[in-house]
């Protein structure tokens, strides 16, 4: 497989994040009953290429994206030690460049963004039916830390 590049995403990769996003929805909607019906987006992407305490990075692969990720500074509840924390969403990867590291090496990219601007706690959400998802943050380290239920 030729090099993976990562990079900050640009205005001009709009288009292809909203697919991206698309996809993402689209494969987490048979684990959430509570989404709402399309039209519908999850992020503010034009926001958070200009938001200072957020990074959007890209993979490229023959100078085509093929994958995202994105890590937010988020506000830590006010009991927890640290203030803030790093929030990494929007993990997509197209179907075919599955398996092969890929998002492993955003997760990297985007926890030294995390380190470098003094966010040592870094997490993310998952639906717990996202098996393979849950395996790929599992073999990068993440580990299950709290489950959120809800009353159907």
């Amino acid at each position: 497989m030729n090099t993976i590049r990562l990079r900050e995403a640009l205005v001009t990769d709009i288009p292809t994040l909203r697919l991206f996003e698309q996809g993402l929805i689209e494969a987490e909607r048979p684990c959430d009953v509570t989404i709402k019906d399309n039209p519908v987006h999850y992020y503010d992407l034009e926001g958070l290429l200009k938001d200072t305490t957020a990074q959007v990075l890209v993979a490229e692969y023959d100078a085509s994206v093929v994958a995202c990720g994105m890590v937010l500074t988020a506000q830590a509840r006010p009991y927890l030690k640290h203030q803030q924390y790093a929030n990494i969403r929007f993990l997509y990867t197209e179907p075919e460049y599955r398996g092969k590291g890929i998002n492993a090496k955003i997760i990297a990219a985007l926890k030294t963004w995390a380190n470098e601007n003094g966010l040592s706690e870094v997490r993310l959400t998952v639906y717990q039916d996202n098996m393979p998802a849950i395996k790929a943050y599992e073999k990068v380290g993440f580990t299950k830390h709290i489950i959120e239920m809800r009353l159907p």
